[in-house]
């Protein structure tokens, strides 16, 4: 038993600065409960007060160590903080205390609990290492130098470290990106090219849109020195219980993977504890921003198959039914179109409650899967109280916006209520699944969505009549603007932020095609074509290696995958970012001006022919990228 093993950096507070004994205990117990070693927080600090009467557990050279065994504790583990003003803690001295652990051991566990307080009693007679412990800045370097110390003071427990083989696989990766398409894959080929280079194996295993490849074995997971997590959306985690691990977005997996895989080699990620059976990730320091940029593109990613499918097959009615153009049944006036109509629409249908579910679930995991998919049915319906009490009254449903309300609320409220049902008895944790969160998540979010529909549903409509009225200079505007953003972080949040302002346009506008996500595609295709175009006309801008690389952004940027002008803008962004703006919000306006129109969010060069005047459509992508490729030109330096 070391303790290393039962310290972990979410139950690290440094520099701390409670006001006296009792607001210390406060922040150690919130310590233990953080890092997830009691279920009963009142209950647990009850023994440690009760433990406090008999005798003060504070030491001479400002050492505290309050402990406690009891029922409350599901694993032993341990909180550490430090107080640089000190606090009275009622040591025997008279000095204040500066320096706390804080002991949670289970009931029946008083052999873990001597091992605990005997290991720190030693270690902490160091004064020298009492004070490095003091100045440490970080959580990491506060568990570093425990481990030195222990490695020290208890060299018969210290791990047998193998040395490995320069070569042998040592990192193990998982990449994920919303889409599943680009980030993905150049996350996972950074990293590995990146051990390559270093003579360190490095393995990362993909969850992309068409699934999990090159997955990892049990036996690479228990063989290496760690794993880094480059996602931008939630990943189960709990093969990696007991692993050292580094979450990170997946930008940094393309742009920093030098720096993750020496982070996992000199021991610097912190070991990971999976809690339960759960397959929601802990947030941990991340800020609330990430979180719910996370939970969005997890309901996101999985809506896009139908948006995609039900658009492109709708639209495939209209094409083949061409004749009856005008007329009520237009795309369903006989058999083959009908089918394609009925059963893009069935798809396509599925959008708003697909999308709430999987926010729901990204929040809560399985809880919030049923709970989030009939908010999304039920803001997809507009159904609300004043309806069910009389059938006549008109109702507006809340649509895509709707569908996030729903996710996020639907989510939050049975995280909640999974949290308040951990105090239940340990004999009724098999109705929680099958009883309490079913029918107590479904009639809060029915009543909750019948409450907000009317509300959201008028804010929903007036959208719908502003962008299927909009026209003229506004137009333009507007398609300027989100497809420069497409090009300002080619992949990142304000790209993801427009992307899912035009697919949410697909639900708003009449009939189903969208010159809002119009735009949005041509200022994610630019991009990439405006590169390859610039390294064919303007060679001396760029190196050899990039010239080489060039002409695959044709097929990228067709295929509408802006990703690949990452490279390039990350050599280079105060020249390359600024000139693929400009060709993309010129991609975007024209599209508008055009009268152009998509029915699907995704697909590029593919949905071309489904779209509202694809000539007009090409004209406009393509003075994008000439005008993206001369401000490039302009631009960057010649090389030497």
């Amino acid at each position: 038993m070391r303790i290393t093993d039962l310290l972990n950096v979410n139950g690290i507070q440094l520099h701390a600065a409670p006001a006296d004994k009792s607001a210390a205990i406060d922040l150690l117990a919130d310590l233990q409960e953080k890092a997830g070693n009691i279920t009963d927080k009142a209950a647990y600090k009850k023994e440690i007060w009760a433990r406090e009467e008999l005798d003060s557990t504070a030491v001479e050279n400002g050492v505290a160590v309050p402990h406690a065994r009891c029922a409350a504790v599901k694993r032993a583990g341990l909180a550490a903080m430090t107080v640089p003003a000190g606090v009275d803690y009622g040591a025997e001295d008279g000095e204040p205390s500066n320096l706390f652990f804080m002991i949670a051991a289970p009931e029946g566990g008083g052999e873990v609990h001597m091992e605990m307080l005997s290991h720190l009693m030693v270690m902490l007679m160091d004064e020298e290492f009492c004070q490095k412990l003091l100045d440490a800045e970080k959580a990491e370097e506060f568990l570093a130098l425990i481990d030195a110390q222990e490695r020290v003071k208890f060299p018969e427990e210290a791990p047998v470290e193998e040395k490995k083989p320069d070569g042998s696989l040592r990192v193990l990766a998982i990449t994920a990106c919303p889409t599943g398409i680009a980030h993905t894959y150049m996350a996972a080929e950074a990293l590995e090219k990146k051990g390559r280079e270093l003579n360190i194996g490095v393995k990362a295993e993909t969850q992309g849109s068409g699934g999990a490849k090159n997955i990892l074995t049990r036996e690479e997971i228990a063989a290496c020195d760690g794993v880094i997590i480059a996602a931008d959306k939630n990943v189960d985690l709990a093969r990696f219980d007991g692993k050292p691990l580094l979450r990170v977005p997946v930008s940094e997996g393309i742009n920093k993977p030098q720096e993750l895989i020496e982070k996992i080699v000199n021991g610097q990620a912190p070991i990971y504890h999976h809690e339960g059976g759960a397959v929601v990730e802990d947030a941990g320091n991340e800020s609330l921003g990430r979180q719910l940029y996370k939970h969005l593109m997890n309901g996101v990613s999985h809506m896009l198959p139908f948006v995609i499918g039900g658009g492109i097959v709708m639209a495939l009615s209209f094409l083949l039914d061409g004749g009856a153009a005008g007329a009520s049944n237009f795309g369903s006036s006989w058999a083959l179109p009908a089918f394609f109509n009925k059963v893009g629409n069935i798809a396509f249908g599925f959008m708003v409650p697909i999308l709430a579910a999987f926010i729901a679930q990204s929040i809560a995991d399985r809880p919030g899967l049923m709970v989030g998919f009939v908010g999304g049915s039920l803001a997809a319906t507009g159904a609300t109280f004043a309806y069910f009490a009389d059938p006549t009254v008109p109702i507006v449903p809340a649509g895509f916006l709707g569908g996030l309300l729903a996710g996020f609320v639907g989510g939050w409220f049975m995280k909640m209520l999974r949290r308040a049902c951990d105090k239940l008895p340990q004999a009724l944790e098999g109705l929680k699944p099958i009883l309490i969160y079913p029918v107590v998540g479904l009639l809060f979010i029915g009543g909750f969505m019948c409450l907000v529909n009317p509300v959201v549903g008028m804010l929903n409509d007036a959208l719908i009549n502003g962008l299927n009225s909009m026209g003229g200079s506004s137009a333009i505007l507007l398609g300027a603007l989100v497809a420069g953003m497409q090009a300002t972080d080619m992949g990142g949040p304000i790209n993801k932020a427009a992307y899912v302002f035009g697919t949410a346009s697909i639900a708003m506008v009449e009939g189903g095609f969208s010159p809002v996500m119009a735009a949005v595609m041509a200022g994610g295709m630019v991009p990439p074509i405006a590169i390859a175009l610039a390294t064919l006309f303007f060679k001396n801008r760029f190196t050899a290696e990039e010239r080489k690389s060039g002409p695959v952004n044709f097929i990228m940027g067709l295929s509408y995958i802006t990703e690949g002008a990452i490279p390039f803008a990350a050599s280079d962004p105060l020249h390359v970012i600024p000139s693929c703006v400009v060709g993309s919000a010129v991609a975007g306006a024209l599209s508008m001006a055009f009268g152009c129109a998509s029915p699907a969010p995704h697909g590029g060069l593919f949905v071309f022919p489904v779209m509202h005047n694809p000539l007009g459509y090409i004209a406009a992508i393509a003075i994008g990228s000439v005008a993206g490729m001369l401000m490039l030109g302009l631009l960057k330096k010649k090389k030497a």
